[in-house]
């Protein structure tokens, strides 16, 4: 019978974590992780600090994540975080929904009773096209605040990361940070100003990472930039900021934690991750399942079982929505440092591509697929995939769900894990079950792969996938084929 190896984790990860506080924060790695007010060295001076051959495998990991401050109407403390942080100009940034709603208003009364001057920045898209992120990278430039406050779900925060990083490289291009090989995947050289995140949704965990994601027009598909400089300050993690989320968008929201945990949870170990970094500066933020990320996601895999079905059927039970945005968070630090594989790596294509499919209990004026549905779409699938690579975690992951595992064989755990996940999908209701539900069929199906394969910084970690172009086109294709209905 399989031991859930929580136990174990917790004791190697507190080890850990005794060793880390024990080293001096001034060792190279962590003035890179937590950059000071002077810029850290150059791209090209890090090169010259080479240490290992480039095709080594990785034999480190880092763990970054916002300092978080939970509890029931905590979002009242916000403007007091600004004044002791000497700071007199906010931007807030937030969208034309939520400005109308409590969060946005108690945030707003927040800063006015300390008298921070602000300035909001209300056009952020939900999932947000370059376009609606470069008009946002135009208003920051204008304001030139003193430090940034978000108050939305991952849209907002995600696109509030990324105008604070271009004001402070006003005359960076806009592919200059965008992930490799999209984009160049500069590294950040410097400290960026104080970020606030309000999250009002239980969901993407954007108050705790460094990762923001956009849909690239030109390429029909979702990328983003990866850096830990871009996480956020302070996550003031608010569950009364969760109320006023309607039944499909919790349900959508909570789809991304499950994959968030779920992924993180089963991505490669990081030092199985190549190349080894030739200097800290360049080590990815996702970097493979450890010890310590393992811990956060698994916690949060099981609060997202148990709390999903619950905040989702029961707008009223309280105790589910706060469960849900702690699980949120929980996954955030998880896979913010592990990183998420196959399901995200297709759920861009598929949002990127969309013909037409407007999602359900989304006030949008477009149409729209819905990151969690994006990604839980393909799950079913992609956990039978990568199911031979890691028996033992497939099948603690399965017995979450409430499948019986005792005589479980490890050949069967992908199909146990992959069935375990279509019944939840199935169980929660008002889910597209299978990418043809969004209007895809077979043709598309090659589009679809050409459009993932670009997605390095996440298939990086998936199971069983480190082969050749051909035959990752070839398992993505029957991947997406297997996942047309479930």
């Amino acid at each position: 019978m399989l031991t859930i190896p929580a136990p174990t984790l917790r004791s190697r990860a507190t080890s850990l974590l005794r060793t880390l506080q024990n080293q001096s924060s001034t060792c190279p790695c962590h003035a890179c992780t937590h950059p000071t007010s002077s810029p850290t060295a150059s791209l090209s001076a890090a090169r010259k600090l080479a240490v290992a051959a480039p095709m080594e495998k990785e034999y480190a990991f880092e763990m970054a994540a916002s300092n978080i401050r939970y509890g029931n109407g905590v979002t009242r403390e916000v403007g007091m975080d600004f004044k002791n942080l000497g700071v007199k100009k906010v931007a807030v940034f937030t969208d034309n929904n939520i400005l109308k709603l409590a969060p946005m208003k108690n945030a707003i009364a927040a800063l006015e009773s300390e008298g921070i001057q602000y300035e909001i920045y209300s056009k952020v898209r939900v999932e947000p096209k370059d376009p609606a992120v470069k008009d946002a990278i135009a208003w920051a430039k204008r304001v030139a605040p003193e430090a940034y406050l978000a108050v939305g779900g991952g849209s907002v925060m995600d696109t509030c990361k990324i105008a604070s990083l271009y004001e402070a490289y006003p005359d960076a291009e806009f592919l200059e940070f965008v992930n490799a090989p999209i984009g160049k995947g500069r590294p950040v050289d410097k400290k960026l100003k104080p970020l606030i995140a309000v999250p009002t949704t239980a969901g993407t965990g954007s108050e705790t990472t460094g990762t923001a994601i956009f849909d690239l027009v030109s390429h029909k598909a979702k990328t983003g930039i990866a850096h830990r400089a871009l996480k956020p300050l302070l996550g003031i993690v608010d569950p009364l900021n969760t109320r006023s989320m309607p039944s499909q968008v919790k349900s959508s929201s909570g789809l991304d934690v499950l994959c968030h945990s779920l992924e993180s949870w089963t991505a490669i170990p990081y030092s199985e991750r190549v190349p080894r970094p030739t200097n800290p500066i360049l080590r990815p933020a996702y970097q493979g399942a450890n010890p310590i990320s393992d811990i956060f996601s698994f916690e949060a895999l099981k609060l997202t079982v148990k709390y999903l079905p619950r905040s989702v059927h029961n707008p009223d039970d309280a105790e589910a929505q706060e469960k849900m945005l702690l699980a949120a968070t929980l996954a955030g630090v998880g896979f913010g440092n592990a990183g998420v594989h196959l399901c995200h790596g297709l759920s861009y294509p598929i949002s990127g591509m969309n013909k037409g499919y407007k999602h359900a209990g989304y006030e949008v004026d477009h149409p729209i697929i819905p990151h969690g549905v994006s990604v839980a779409v393909t799950a079913p699938q992609v956990f039978r995939f990568t199911g031979p690579t890691n028996p033992d975690r497939h099948l603690a992951a399965a017995e979450v769900f409430g499948v019986d595992i005792s005589n479980a064989k490890a050949e069967s755990a992908g199909e146990i894990l992959g069935d375990a996940v279509a019944e939840f999908l199935v169980k929660l209701g008002d889910q597209p079950r299978g990418i043809s539900h969004l209007g895809f069929t077979r043709e598309d199906i090659p589009a679809l792969v050409e459009g993932t394969l670009p997605q390095a910084r996440v298939l990086m970690l998936a199971p069983n996938f480190q082969k050749e172009d051909d035959q990752k086109r070839e398992d993505l294709a029957r991947i997406l084929e297997r996942s047309l209905t479930y």
